[in-house]
């Protein structure tokens, strides 16, 4: 059976309609999804469909946008099946009807019980040793609360692991975050806790908050009003991708001088230059030559890892001339002396390290920094991501390029901001990290062999952490002690499974895994017990995305089986463990998992994001005036937090933090902090001297993080069946290396495999590979090394390349044409 459709129901007037947020990237997209019986549809005239549209002729361009993946069949768990159709909202600010490729697809992944979705978790499951067997939440909660009691009552909470989701979006929102983060740092007070895609429990954005700058500070409507748009280590085309569509792109043709000249009638008012910093030619560097014109994109191609040395040869530029903000700097920040002597930098040594030849340097000072003509200050909008958060030294890169904004005055007007451009949306509701900074480097401390336990919980480390390879090794030789225990058990009750499992941990020194998800994952090969998780739609789920605009996502149909949402499985392991404790008359660890008796996601969300006191929430002090009614009723567009005040029967939101010059440090003031340049970790520069290629890795726009949908979708699959490795043409021809190759990339740490995709934009010695993939990981030959705060060095590492073999089957099927767009 063809996996497209040729034509697609309508919606008839009377189908319900409800609001969602795309689930994927941090742009979160507003949607509508229509619902209403399988045997009926509407007709064309407009007053037969609930769109409201006339399909007895040709629609216009733009007017829709409506394609197969965009409709499905469902079946709810009374048996009642229902059409659905997921569209852009064209009254969203956010997409303005637009719909990226992840986001058109949201209603194919949506539960049906056949094609990709019939791969989803229905029911617990638990691994017999040889293979998996469904069972009920009950015994499951048994075996797992039981073994969690066991472990804590003899080590505590220090042998309990968790690799835990911290996001928004498909895998969170404030509901999830909330309840993991109350079972985890409250109620059994584990430090031992890593985030989905780094080995411990931290921010990718220390650095900035330590300076008084909180990572999402202003509205997508700045890169509207900005004079420059600067994105560093950001493909904002393939990984935001309406983000740049509905925002940036517009200011780059020159629509929206309009806007400006009304928000700043005295400043002079021109189309948006754009600075891109990427080691890569990228997709986006390509898009915006062919938006705003060549002469108005500047890419400055550093040398991998060199981004603090080309924000401190800028800052001192910029301040040589005398363009830097005094008034600014000298009211309402701190430490700008110290930080200037630490990080000057000529501009001589400053090309000399980044390979950027100066008279690019200047330039790129020129038009973020250099006064208009109108002898106002520019305003600078500068956006950055992966390429400098996975960077040479996180801490110390994010504070170069802060004090480069301070010191120009970047943050807290309109039109300006430093910001992330993010991966996944935001909905981090949790009580206070039990631990110290910095936390503990937990993938360490599972291969050295501790810990007893492991949840892996809608996230998966084997695809998206560092070291990649070791780890696995560990966690599969320790979690194959507990199966190889299990196998021999025989008419086990779930009391004799945790007698069993906690012999295996304390006496042989397995690891009891885990997996919490939508599907079996890679991880799932060393779990022994499954627990199967809702996701939105199923479940109501609030979110915010890159501007801070929380939405509620409202449920409107059944998750499969027996899955529940995340905060209600938190709440049932709480519950458990309260009863074993109240059992034995332990009253005083029976109290430390009081407050689970939830029965909705909504309870959840009262519980966490409108009380926090406490809790590190985007909320602030007026969370408790949100609610799901009130977040339903302004649809789509939200609230942008932290809300002020509900006033006329809406919440009024923050367009912009720090508008007035109030920063989040004790006496408000941001502080400029020290960066000098700090050159290459040992570790990772004793792996470019012994191999040819630097590897580099990101995101493309087709497939979303660790592709646990994508996957599974043989319109994606078919497109990358093995994680591409981008390569220059002349390297692959010297290697004999072909398009659709198998190709191994092996180095002190390990090897990875990949498919070869020659790219022209790529420079010779560096290779670009998909991150986070299933077919192909990356993390494979990734160092161990972090910063000081335990953030991985992702995008550094050398390896050498190898042809394995030629794969007729991709060079036959898969589509090699360039991804880029050429100019004449």
């Amino acid at each position: 059976m063809s996996q497209f459709k040729d034509r697609v129901p309508l919606p008839p007037t009377d189908a319900d309609r409800t609001n969602m947020t795309c689930h994927f990237c941090i742009v979160g997209c507003g949607y509508h999804v229509y619902k209403w019986p399988e045997n009926r549809e509407g007709g064309r005239a407009p007053s037969e469909n609930a769109l409201g549209m006339d399909f007895r002729r040709q629609i216009g361009p733009q007017q829709i946008i409506m394609t197969p993946p965009m409709h499905n069949v469902i079946a709810d768990r009374d048996g009642r099946r229902w059409n659905i159709m997921i569209l852009p909202d064209k009254e969203c600010s956010v997409n303005q009807g637009l719909s990226s490729t992840r986001g058109g697809q949201m209603a194919s992944v949506m539960y049906n019980g056949q094609g990709a979705s019939r791969q989803r978790l229905s029911y617990p499951m638990l691994f017999t040793g040889d293979d998996w067997v469904e069972t009920d939440w009950a015994t499951a909660l048994a075996v797992y609360a039981g073994v969690t009691k066991r472990i804590l009552d003899e080590h505590g909470p220090e042998s309990l692991a968790f690799n835990a989701f911290d996001h928004g979006g498909a895998g969170g929102g404030f509901e999830n975050t909330w309840g993991s983060g109350k079972l985890m740092f409250s109620a059994l007070r584990t430090p031992l806790t890593r985030i989905h895609n780094r080995p411990a429990y931290n921010s990718e954005c220390h650095a900035t908050r330590d300076m008084g700058i909180g990572e999402l500070n202003n509205s997508y409507e700045d890169s509207e009003l900005a004079d420059t748009l600067l994105f560093i280590g950001a493909n904002g085309y393939e990984t935001q991708t309406n983000y740049f569509l509905a925002h940036a792109m517009p200011n780059m043709r020159g629509e929206t001088i309009a806007k400006k000249k009304k928000w700043f009638p005295d400043e002079t008012a021109e189309k948006a230059r754009v600075i891109f910093v990427d080691p890569r030619r990228s997709l986006t560097v390509s898009v915006a030559e062919h938006i705003a014109g060549k002469e108005n994109v500047l890419h400055l191609a550093i040398a991998p890892g060199t981004d603090t040395a080309l924000f401190n040869g800028l800052m001192t530029y910029v301040v040589d001339q005398d363009w830097h903000h005094e008034k600014f700097i000298n009211e309402h920040t701190s430490g700008f002396e110290e930080a200037l002597a630490a990080n000057r930098m000529s501009l001589a040594e400053c090309s000399r390290i980044t390979g950027v030849p100066e008279a690019h340097i200047v330039k790129a000072a020129e038009w973020a920094y250099k006064p208009k003509a109108s002898g106002h200050y520019p305003r600078t909008m500068h956006g950055y991501e992966k390429g400098i958060i996975w960077g040479n030294d996180n801490y110390r890169i994010q504070a170069a390029l802060v004090d480069l904004v301070l010191t120009t005055e970047n943050v807290g007007r309109r039109g300006t901001g430093v910001v992330r451009m993010g991966g996944h949306q935001e909905g981090y509701a949790r009580p206070p990290y039990p631990g110290a900074r910095p936390a503990i480097y937990v993938d360490d401390e599972i291969i050295k062999g501790n810990g007893r336990m492991l949840t892996v919980w809608a996230c998966n480390a084997f695809q998206s952490t560092l070291n990649a390879e070791q780890y696995r090794e560990a966690v599969y030789r320790r979690s194959n002690i507990v199966r190889e225990t299990v196998a021999r058990a025989r008419g086990a009750t779930a009391e004799d499974l945790v007698d069993l499992i906690y012999d295996a941990v304390e006496n042989r020194g397995g690891l009891f895994v885990t997996n919490i998800d939508l599907y079996r994952t890679k991880f799932s090969d060393a779990a022994h017990l499954l627990l199967p998780a809702a996701h939105p739609g199923e479940m109501n789920l609030t979110s915010m995305n890159g501007e801070r605009r929380m939405r509620l996502t409202e449920r409107f149909m059944d998750p499969p089986g027996a899955a529940k949402p995340d905060c209600l499985i938190a709440a049932d392991i709480a519950n458990t463990l309260k009863a074993l404790y109240e059992a034995e008359g332990n009253a005083e660890m029976a109290a430390r998992f009081d407050g689970f008796d939830w029965k909705t996601e909504e309870d959840a969300f009262n519980d966490g994001f409108r009380r926090p006191q406490g809790i590190d929430s985007q909320g602030g002090a007026t969370g408790d005036l949100v609610t799901y009614e009130r977040l339903r009723a302004m649809g789509n567009n939200g609230v942008q937090l932290p809300v002020k005040e509900y006033k006329d029967g809406r919440l009024i939101g923050t367009e912009m933090i720090y508008a007035d010059y109030r920063f989040d440090t004790d006496d408000g003031k941001a502080r400029f902090m020290p960066a000098p340049w700090n050159g290459m970790p040992q570790t990772v520069e004793s792996q470019r001297e012994k191999y040819r290629f630097w590897v580099n890795n990101g995101r493309t726009n087709h497939i979303w993080q660790s592709a646990y949908h994508d996957r599974l979708l043989a319109f994606r699959r078919d497109r990358f069946p093995m994680s591409p490795l981008e390569m220059n043409p002349e390297d692959a021809k010297e290697l004999g290396i072909e398009a659709g190759d198998i190709v191994e990339l092996h180095n002190d740490y390990g090897s990875a495999f990949a498919m070869a995709y020659p790219e022209p934009d790529i420079g010779r010695g560096q290779l670009f590979m998909m991150f986070g993939y299933d077919n192909g990981v990356v993390g494979d030959v990734v160092t161990p090394w972090t910063d000081r705060n335990l953030i991985p060095y992702y995008k550094g590492t050398w390896a050498d390349m190898r042809k394995v073999g030629t794969m007729r089957d991709y060079q036959r099927t898969v589509s090699f044409k360039r991804r880029r767009f050429d100019l004449a």
